[in-house]
């Protein structure tokens, strides 16, 4: 199945990164990622989605009681979207924020998205960075995270 561009970003969100129940989170990573997603980083490359379900769950439990929440809907324009977010523990003020973008189109337009983002326990980030996204056949098949230097 494909899925449009405004599903992919809020499903990655919440259903992927967002969720702590593993059978749910890896349902989700079976419906809107390809066989063989990879996920790059600084420390190291994890291919397929048995290694996206290991790396997402290990991001959600440093946090689990965080939820993210979009600043507004999904926004489409041509064959891109974003949309906006913060986290936090809910009731408190948002601990950080990001912009989420994806590309998604034919081989040849290169399908590229860029997401960037900080994060940290309090007031101050503790860490910022930029993801890159490629969505092939209407689901994710590529997440690229780079770590930023914080302003």
């Amino acid at each position: 199945m494909s899925y449009s561009i405004s599903t992919l970003l809020t499903r990655n969100l919440h259903d992927v990164f967002g969720e702590n129940d593993p059978a749910r989170r890896r349902a989700a990573i079976d419906e809107i990622f390809t066989e063989d997603c990879v996920f790059y980083e600084p420390r190291g490359v994890y291919r397929g989605r048995d290694e996206i379900d290991r790396v997402a769950g290990a991001i959600k439990s440093s946090h689990p009681d965080f939820r993210y929440q979009p600043i507004a809907g999904p926004e489409e324009l041509g064959n891109g979207g974003r949309i906006q977010w913060v986290s936090g523990r809910p009731g408190e003020a948002p601990a950080y924020a990001g912009t989420d973008f994806i590309i998604a189109g034919p081989e040849e337009l290169g399908n590229g998205g860029r997401i960037q983002w900080v994060s940290g326990p309090g007031e101050a980030p503790a860490y910022a960075g930029t993801d890159f996204i490629i969505a092939r056949d209407g689901r994710i098949a590529a997440v690229y995270l780079f770590f930023d230097k914080l302003p």
